[in-house]
């Protein structure tokens, strides 16, 4: 059948090119339809709790998509005439930044003071320019005291000063939004450095965060597929030492990427910086497709036999254990939709699909382009008398081999515990990038972008005046304030505190809460009427003001920490102020520090369906429940290896590890199905002994084995140098995975063979001597 295949293939070579290359073509067009995602919630699905619970509290008060600006200038103080001055012209450049709905700075923060028998709110700095020493010395005095500037919007030393811009994007197109955002605040700051290059400028916020991933996306799909494609050509002429093998799989990976790439837009997947990797990925999937053709057509090609011939051994040995690997790799793959993190599904659908897509090329293009070049190459690493001196040697010492990988998985694993989840949104991305360098720096003399909100009413939904709720509210951001993970609390019980002062005088002994639930009605009605446009309260009251939001900003914390923070609020609510309601915390800060877990969970079933179907294909393709069931562990114990290393020497790990297992068990199959189909076929077609089987396994697929698994792992460590941490964990979890799972099929499966026709012998003898005696 297959020579009648090969026969057809051959014949017909020019119809298949043409009918191919088209084919690819058509896919490939869709790439004028691709479409990046950029926003921080593209890692959420519809259905996360944590993304939910953001959302109502973006629509009960506002929402806080963000920029923040931090200035530092060069004296070393804020509260100068000149810096001030800066400070205003800058809070009234802000204001022109796109869908900006609100600027908040030292210089407009509303001041309320008493005079005589009235209150006045005005803006804390009027006119820099006619400001007296005694004025900046008022000024500097005041604001270093009041709760909602220090920390927030002025360092407590004085040094440094922040600007926030609240972001409000219409959705039509969140993408050209983000960037029509940050290329004028950018500007602006590239304007400030320029005309003052005495002051330190940075930015950093939501928007920013957005930007930075879809530059990080951008910059990962320039230059990573490029260089991968690059090191795998250098790679291929070096193993293989023929031109024309390497020409054959560099067609291979052209076409199966762009018809790939090109199908994801016909069918509307997203990139985003977590999929992105998927043509890179799918670039060291083919070679493995074609290497095994290709090694083996060589070797017969050697060995005298005519081209036509070599095609068709090299297809008939080669084809069952490519449409298993293919297969098994397309289920891995797939089942990264148990993710709940969106990007996730598109990286294991994308991946998937152009394994697929390399599958049919592999049988139906790469015969035709072997049968059309000249077939010279002859690989490198290994002849076949020295894959047999290798496989007389791991016989011999196979107790060796077994015991000692055996050990060496024992003593990994313990190093498992040491891992701990840790999803700082920030460390998402190397230093390298000038959003994380801006946020460390604003966090470590500023103010942090990390924040958990709240949402607080009564049970009973009396308003947010009465004294008892805003006693037990002020009692809640006391105990925050004690906690060492904070750094700001923002509420309204500080403001009616300071009005309640200015009230009586500004007699200090009256910053306390109103007595009664009328006078905080009168004074918060007074307040709010005496603030300007866009300086409202609306960011902390809700319409019926029913509920308050207390915002709580924190130091550089991983996720544990967060998520520990959290529930101690919690706990304090609960035994504080029982008849609160919808109080649990929300924030991006929490939807990270919960997708590492709930990603664990999700997969978990993943992997489990993984297993399960790659088991009942190993049953399938070796025709034996044992053998197929036992060659599962030389495929599963290198991600027991790795990640007992990983938390040995790093110990921190991300919502990438839930999706490693499942990506990498279905490609490591692909080595042991190739080693063990030739190992079968020794034993059953030329009835060799087992010892003699792995010798003949080890000679026809151990080439194959070898360059392939260095160029998956040469292919997947790329992603260590990219700028996201994301990919940057999965390169360095797999190429680790990879190493180790080759190390595996070379010193653990023939031990594991062995004992299995040595129980088979044992099995017979007992058989035959129960016979026996029954005779």
């Amino acid at each position: 059948m297959i020579q009648r295949y090969i026969e057809w293939v051959v014949n017909a070579r020019w119809y298949m090119i043409v009918l191919i290359i088209g084919l690819s073509i058509l896919a490939g067009y869709g790439m004028k339809d691709l479409q990046f995602r950029s926003d921080y919630r593209m890692f959420f699905s519809e259905d996360n709790p944590q993304l939910t619970a953001l959302e109502n509290l973006q629509k009960t008060y506002t929402k806080d998509d963000n920029v923040l600006l931090v200035l530092t200038p060069a004296e070393g103080d804020v509260f100068t005439s000149e810096t001030l001055k800066i400070a205003q012209q800058l809070t009234i450049d802000l204001w022109q930044t796109p869908y900006s709905t609100r600027v908040d700075s030292l210089v407009n923060f509303q001041y309320s003071h008493a005079n005589g028998d009235e209150v006045i709110v005005e803006d804390l700095v009027d006119d820099a320019e006619q400001l007296t020493l005694e004025d900046l010395v008022r000024i500097k005095a005041y604001a270093l005291q009041e709760p909602l500037l220090v920390n927030r919007l002025v360092s407590p030393n004085a040094k440094v000063m922040g600007f926030n811009v609240v972001i409000l994007r219409p959705g039509i197109n969140q993408d050209s939004e983000t960037a029509e955002v940050t290329q004028y605040v950018r500007k602006l700051a590239d304007s400030l450095r320029t005309n003052h290059p005495d002051l330190d400028v940075r930015i950093t916020g939501a928007i920013l965060m957005d930007t930075a991933f879809a530059e990080s996306s951008e910059l990962d799909m320039r230059t990573l597929t490029p260089a991968m494609f690059i090191i795998i050509a250098v790679a291929l002429w070096f193993f293989l030492r023929s031109l024309w093998g390497m020409v054959i799989v560099l067609v291979m990976m052209t076409l199966s990427v762009t018809a790939t790439v090109g199908m994801a837009g016909w069918l509307g997947i997203a990139f985003s910086p977590s999929s992105i990797p998927a043509p890179t990925i799918l670039l060291t999937l083919v070679v493995a497709n074609s290497i095994h053709l290709l090694t083996s057509f060589y070797k017969s090609v050697n060995e005298g036999m005519e081209s036509f011939q070599a095609i068709a051994v090299s297809i008939s040995k080669n084809f069952k254990a490519i449409l298993f690997c293919n297969l098994s790799t397309a289920v891995g793959f797939l089942t990264m939709n148990f993710s709940d993190s969106p990007p996730f599904h598109d990286l294991g659908n994308i991946t998937a699909m152009g394994v697929v897509i390399a599958f049919f090329l592999t049988i139906f293009l790469q015969p035709v382009l072997m049968a059309l070049l000249p077939a010279k190459g002859n690989p490198r690493w290994g002849s076949n008398e020295g894959w047999k001196k290798f496989a007389r040697f791991v016989i011999q010492y196979r107790h060796l081999c077994f015991f000692g990988m055996m050990g060496a998985v024992a003593a990994l694993a313990t190093g498992i515990s040491l891992n701990t989840l840790d999803d700082e949104y920030v460390k998402y991305f190397d230093p390298s990038v000038e959003f994380r360098r801006d946020t460390d720096y604003a966090s470590q003399h500023l103010t942090g972008i990390y924040r958990i909100d709240y949402s607080l009413a009564k049970s009973n939904q009396s308003g947010i005046s009465e004294p008892d709720f805003l006693a037990k509210v002020d009692a809640f951001v006391q105990w925050y304030r004690q906690q060492p993970e904070v750094i700001h609390v923002f509420a309204i019980t500080d403001i009616f505190k300071r009005l309640n002062q200015n009230m009586h005088g500004d007699d200090s002994a009256w910053y306390r809460l109103p007595e009664t639930a009328e006078m905080s009605a009168q004074f918060l009605l007074l307040y709010e009427m005496s603030l300007p446009y866009g300086l409202d309260l609306n960011d902390r009251i809700n319409v019926s003001k029913s509920a308050t939001r207390v915002s709580v900003t924190l130091h550089s914390i991983s996720s544990q920490q967060v998520l520990d923070l959290e529930t101690r609020a919690q706990a304090w609510l609960k035994e504080n102020a029982p008849d609160f309601i919808g109080h649990e915390g929300t924030g991006i800060t929490l939807l990270f520090a919960h997708i590492g877990q709930r990603n664990i969970v999700s997969m978990i079933s993943g992997v489990l369906l993984a297993i399960g179907i790659i088991s009942l294909m190993l049953i399938v393709v070796l025709r034996s429940t044992t053998l197929g069931l036992l060659s599962l562990i030389p495929n599963i114990i290198p991600a027991v290896m790795v990640f007992g290393l990983w938390g040995m020497l790093v110990g921190q790990i991300g919502m990438t590890s839930s999706v490693v297992v499942a990506m990498t068990l279905g490609i490591l199959v692909d080595d042991t199905v190739h080693f063990l189909t030739q190992y079968q076929y020794a034993r059953d077609k030329k009835r060799f002994l087992p010892e003699a089987a792995l010798e003949y396994a080890f000679s026809q697929a151990g080439n194959a084995l070898w360059i392939t698994s260095f160029i998956l792992i040469l292919g997947f460590s790329i992603f260590a140098i990219s700028s996201f941490k994301i990919n940057q964990e999965m390169g360095m979890l797999t190429t680790m995975i990879f190493a180790l799972g080759l190390l595996a099929d070379f010193l653990l499966l023939p031990p594991i063979l062995l004992f299995l026709e040595n129980l088979k012998k044992s099995e017979k003898k007992d058989l035959v001597s129960m016979q026996k005696k029954a005779v």
